[in-house]
């Protein structure tokens, strides 16, 4: 066979494949012998008709589909053997000629990305603001916490905690028919019931009442036009109490506070820990920018398509079974092609992303060793039954695989971090890895087990005109 090789955008190739005409009409011959045993040609037992009866009770043009829906992923593999190509998915085939028959293959290859002057990226850390406010309205948060409530004589406040017979209807519909129901009466604790809020300030224990609330959007599609009638009895109200900021209060809140002041230095280096993890966070992801978008990075689309497919099955979206598939899109109102092309920017960025960051590592010699993959395997079975579950997942081979690749993706992040603060060494450090997974990072890293396979053998069988 003659081969042609033409390197076109997108990190493809594209093979101009003619097949020898000897070798076409072999697999003629052999697609004759598989069609033969199924042609009812008269006069003939099954199997036993001449080929020439055979082609011409199916027809040439049947024959040679035949031929070449088996022939040509094969000289394709040839193809790109020979050429010694780099192929990571499915190529897409077409027949260009029948006579003489030519395929042309469009192969995705390996992404190339260029990062440039990487190492001179420099970013600013955000800077850390923490005043006594903050650690105020963290105490806040803590008292609130640690509120009671009690019984009060008075009409009910905003904030009170109440006891009542409710009933509530919207036209013919009941909504709430309940005696002594425990109601917060805050407009957050209310707000499945739309109306009622305003209403119960100024009631008194004892009290009835019956009030009409306007339409609301907060009700299902059916009920929105009609106006909510409600009758409230109060049976009593209590208000929270907050506990005095001392150091009682401290003690209650843990052991290791024997006064306010350490609660107090305790809440103030909590926040400053996370303001500095955020702050680190928020510098990772400029230098992360600033580095994509100074890099020349060239991709086949096929991996856009297939972080399509991850998104989609991240939002629960049934793409394995057709049936609930057309279900999802009658539901969502859009057909295939409006979801995809809903999720392909960001399936776009994410590609662009983990290429550059991929090939940061490369060049920045970032490896995970067994150790640290065993460490980390380590941690996540410390956290009891429910750890060693989660040990028990990962401890495969495809799962020690995925908990090394998020692992170096995060030791890879923070080298982009010491670079962008030019506090970057000059060579990869010990092996030895601080880095850990977080529990959210350990979900996304659960082994795909219907990883696509990257070999010559996808590929598939053309569809001809």
């Amino acid at each position: 066979m003659k081969v042609t090789v033409e390197r076109i955008p997108d990190s493809q190739v594209l093979l101009n494949i003619e097949i020898d005409p000897e070798r076409v009409e072999s697999s003629i011959d052999q697609a004759y012998k598989r069609l033969a045993p199924r042609a009812k040609v008269p006069g003939f037992r099954p199997g036993k008709a001449p080929r020439a009866l055979v082609e011409r009770h199916y027809g040439r043009e049947t024959l040679l589909h035949e031929a070449l829906d088996r022939l040509v992923p094969t000289v394709v593999e040839e193809a790109i053997r020979s050429e010694e190509i780099d192929i990571i998915d499915r190529p897409d085939l077409e027949i260009a000629s029948l006579d003489p028959v030519i395929v042309k293959a469009t192969v995705p290859v390996r992404p190339t990305v260029e990062l440039g002057e990487y190492r001179t990226l420099r970013v600013e850390r955000p800077p850390i603001e923490l005043d006594d406010a903050q650690v105020e309205q963290s105490l806040e948060s803590l008292r609130e916490r640690y509120a009671t409530v009690e019984p009060v004589d008075r009409p009910v406040e905003d904030g009170d905690v109440i006891r009542a017979d409710i009933q509530a209807r919207a036209g013919e519909r009941e909504l709430v028919n309940q005696e002594d129901a425990e109601l917060t009466v805050t407009e957050e604790g209310l707000k499945g019931l739309p109306g009622l809020h305003p209403r119960l300030l100024g009631l008194s224990a004892g009290t009835s009442e019956s009030f009409e609330a306007p339409p609301s959007d907060a009700l299902e599609e059916s009920l929105r036009g009609e106006p909510i009638h409600y009758t409230v009895t109060i049976r009593d109200v209590k208000a929270r109490v907050l506990p005095e900021l001392d150091d009682e209060f401290a003690k209650e809140v843990g052991e290791s506070f024997p006064t306010l002041a350490a609660l107090r230095e305790r809440i103030e280096a909590d926040l400053r820990t996370r303001l500095e993890t955020e702050a680190d966070q928020k510098l990772e992801e400029s230098a992360l920018d600033t580095l994509v978008e100074g890099a020349v990075v060239e991709f086949p689309p096929q991996l856009v398509e297939r972080e399509i497919e991850r998104l989609l099955r991240d939002q629960g979206v049934p793409g394995d079974d057709r049936r609930n598939f057309e279900k999802f899109l009658q539901r969502a109102g859009m057909d295939e092609e409006a979801l995809r092309a809903e999720f392909r920017p960001v399936a776009l960025e994410r590609v662009r992303r983990a290429l550059v960051l991929g090939k940061l590592q490369e060049q920045e010699g970032v490896t995970i060793s067994p150790e640290d993959v065993a460490a980390e395997l380590d941690r996540i079975g410390s956290g009891g039954p429910q750890g060693e579950q989660l040990r028990q997942i990962f401890d495969t081979e495809s799962g020690r695989e995925a908990i090394e690749r998020t692992l170096a993706s995060r030791r890879t992040i923070e080298r982009l971090r010491q670079i962008a603060r030019g506090e970057a060494p000059e060579r990869e450090p010990e092996q030895a890895s601080d880095v850990t997974l977080t529990d959210s990072e350990a979900s996304e890293a659960v082994p795909d087990t219907e990883r696509q396979e990257e070999t010559s053998s996808a590929t598939p069988t053309p569809t001809i005109e």
